[in-house]
């Protein structure tokens, strides 16, 4: 049979030429009540970023629990047109992190303290659990790798530190609930640690817990490593409960928690 294949660039000429001779598809009418220099491409990065800049500050309580944004501020302060914007927080409002106000923008969602028992009582309920089952099927040497950061500790009052310590912290019991091997319960743990970021945000700023919790997470690589699941299931049990005593000791102090008020002025 003969070899009808061309040479790569005999090939690209003549593909060029091809195109050359096809007729051009004709444009697509413009709608002119959308924006002519609206990205198809681009706009959902855009939203994207809106999402992932907003959410990051709420959580890191920049954007502080109770306090009104807008659509117009938000564009102002992070560089993003009001579609991205408006994306980002109704993705938002869908994870319970912003609340529509009618005519008067949104507001960060107030952390109560029914909101703190609550998240608490989940972990306890999930956690111990997944820690008991997770026993002799971690991976040690990323949990030591996660355990490092975690060590490496922040800085009371320095939302940048504090922020890489939690993410590590949530990171470290992912993987372990990941270990279980059930996938919805580590799915479901990932969530609620993702709520629980920001309460534990508000509880750090108080006071340095790193030498605690070095040893928390010392003592539960140990158990997970040796499969001793009674013992994991416990450790894991009192971390939580020292978790719950500091937040909601700074929950306590904290007049924005107990005096949460939303606001009823024109946001823009």
């Amino acid at each position: 049979m003969t070899d009808l294949t061309l040479p790569e660039g005999v090939a690209a000429i003549a593909s060029a030429r091809a195109r050359k001779a096809s007729p051009a598809a004709p444009e697509p009418a413009r709608d002119p009540a959308r924006d002519p220099l609206r990205d198809p491409v681009t706009e959902p990065l855009l939203n994207d970023q809106a999402y992932d800049r907003i959410k990051h500050d709420i959580i890191s309580c920049s954007l502080p629990p109770g306090s009104g944004i807008s659509e117009s501020q938000l564009g102002a302060q992070y560089g993003f047109g009001k579609a991205p914007i408006r994306m980002a927080l109704q993705r938002l409002a869908h994870e319970g992190l912003v609340r529509a106000m009618p005519r008067r923008g949104y507001v960060v969602s107030p952390v109560t303290l029914q909101d703190i028992q609550d998240i608490f009582e989940l972990r306890l309920m999930l956690e111990p659990q997944a820690a008991r089952l997770a026993a002799g099927k971690v991976d040690a040497s990323r949990l030591k790798l996660l355990d490092d950061v975690c060590r490496a500790g922040y800085r009371p009052g320095d939302i940048a530190s504090t922020h890489r310590f939690l993410e590590a912290n949530a990171s470290f019991h992912v993987t372990i609930a990941q270990a279980t091997g059930n996938q919805r319960l580590a799915h479901t743990i990932e969530a609620l640690l993702d709520e629980m970021t920001r309460l534990l945000h508000m509880g750090l700023t108080s006071r340095d817990r790193t030498t605690e919790m070095q040893h928390e997470h010392g003592a539960l690589v140990k158990a997970l490593r040796r499969g001793d699941g009674t013992t994991a299931e416990q450790i894991c049990r009192e971390q939580i409960e020292a978790a719950r005593e500091m937040v909601l000791t700074a929950a306590l102090k904290s007049r924005a928690v107990m005096t949460m008020a939303i606001p009823t002025g024109d946001l823009g």
